[in-house]
């Protein structure tokens, strides 16, 4: 057949090539195969060249993996915390949150490259235009932090987040945290709830709980700032797996009986008092937190608050510097209660913010006391408000109120050891901070009542 004659004549060439080749060289005889793959090799460098991308894709592989290997890496989170946290994550009773945040957050888990820091965390922080929430605001959108604000205005004031709007990297929502939410987030920080006497005096039903059941009634209302909030939030770090961080208080020790208090003391508090609707329902929110903690795997943060003071406290509402600074700048007589011989602890509001910080980054679940351990009676307070306002300030002395405790000074030994924390601000550096604010909101708000 011809073809097969054809390729008969092929085999007779190729035959013919590797004589000559090998009557030629006068060396060992070469195979086909062997001279196929010599001029192979030119043709496939030719071809890399020519495909541009293909070379393009190897010398980024390369200077890549240089890149990854060689260089040093950078974190934001010191050694020690780091090597803390792989080895939380890592073993095998790590929740939800730990094995998310090693996937994700490069700045816990080591190796950071150069150029990428750390990870933006997305935050939210109910109450965060209160007081102190606001504050810690301040501090997670200068580091970086997508933060999401949630408040129902009860206490809280735009104008202590103003200046963030505008920020592609913060967010206000106005939502009662009684009332599900459900958003994607890494953090929560849970601050939302009247902490002043005048707020949860004024509706102590709202703050803890109130339960309407009649045979009358259809409809069942709940409204539970320190229970229900608590609990919303806890299910949203459940659903998901974010870090919760709630902001108890010093008042679950009551008045105590034991001086200075820490945080294994159970505490002395009247169920049926003014103040337990605040006591004990912070008391309950704990439970709360530490039976998501237990039982469903969430990782929690526990602090315990003492007094605080800074700028951006409400005018009038009722705790005794806000009630001092401010009396004494509208030279007003400075209101004490009782003998004045109750005393308290005061710290600083960044302070405080420093240790809320350390404390949702650290790996320890709490309760911490969170406050500065010097203590001041109210007369010795009135004493340092006098000094900074005005010298001439006079007292006046009123009976004293139901269940006031006689005494609180936190012992920060816990927080000092295993958070690297305590306050660095006394009140008599503070104070001045306070004082200037408070005369700029008292002025305009003087000039507003004349316009």
């Amino acid at each position: 057949m011809k073809l097969y004659k054809q390729s008969s004549n092929n085999t007779h060439r190729r035959d013919d090539d590797v004589i000559n080749i090998h009557s030629g060289s006068g060396g060992s005889p070469y195979h086909s195969k062997t001279l196929k793959h010599a001029r192979s090799l030119p043709r496939s460098i030719n071809y890399i060249f020519r495909e541009q991308r293909l070379l393009f894709i190897l010398v980024g592989i390369l200077i890549g993996s240089t890149f990854f290997i060689l260089q040093p890496t950078l974190s934001r989170i010191a050694p020690n915390e780091a090597s803390r946290f792989t080895t939380s994550v890592s073993n095998s009773n790590s929740n939800n949150h730990n094995q998310r945040t090693a996937r994700t957050l490069g700045s816990q888990t080591g190796r950071v490259p150069v150029g990428i820091g750390r990870r933006r965390l997305r935050i939210v922080v109910t109450g965060g235009a209160g007081f102190v929430g606001s504050h810690l605001v301040d501090k997670l959108i200068d580091r970086g932090d997508e933060v999401i604000v949630i408040d129902n205005f009860f206490t809280g004031r735009k104008n202590n987040v103003v200046h963030h709007f505008g920020n592609p990297r913060f967010e206000l929502i106005r939502h009662d945290v009684v009332e599900p939410i459900l958003l994607e987030v890494d953090q929560i920080y849970h601050l939302a709830c009247p902490a002043s006497p005048v707020h949860y005096k004024y509706n102590p039903v709202k703050t803890i709980i109130s339960l309407l059941i009649s045979d009358f009634i259809h409809d069942c209302d709940i409204y539970k700032t320190n229970v229900m909030g608590t609990l919303n939030m806890l299910g949203l770090a459940k659903r998901v797996g974010a870090r919760f961080l709630l902001t108890s208080t010093s008042e679950v020790y009551g008045d105590p009986l034991e001086h200075p208090q820490k945080e294994t003391y159970w505490g002395n508090v009247n169920p049926i008092g003014e103040r337990s609707c605040y006591d004990e329902g912070k008391r309950t929110a704990e439970t709360l937190a530490m039976d998501y903690h237990r039982g469903a795997d969430v990782e929690v943060r526990i602090a315990r608050i003492f007094n605080t003071y800074g700028p951006r406290m409400c005018l009038d509402d009722g705790r005794v510097v806000s009630n001092f600074v401010a009396q004494a700048i509208r030279k007003l007589p400075m209101t004490v209660y009782g003998d004045g011989k109750q005393t308290r602890s005061f710290q600083y509001v960044s302070d405080l913010v420093n240790g809320l910080v350390a404390l949702m980054e650290g790996e320890h679940v709490g309760p911490f006391n969170l406050g500065n351990p010097g203590e001041f009676s109210m007369l010795e307070l009135a004493e340092v408000v006098k000094e900074v306002i005005d010298s001439s300030a006079t007292i006046e002395f009123r009976p004293n109120t139901a269940d006031d405790p006689h005494m609180r000074k936190p012992d920060i030994s816990k927080a000092k050891e295993l958070l690297n924390w305590e306050p660095k601000i006394s009140l008599r550096e503070g104070l001045p901070h306070m004082v200037s604010d408070f005369q700029n909101r008292i002025l305009n708000e003087d000039e507003g009542k004349q316009a």
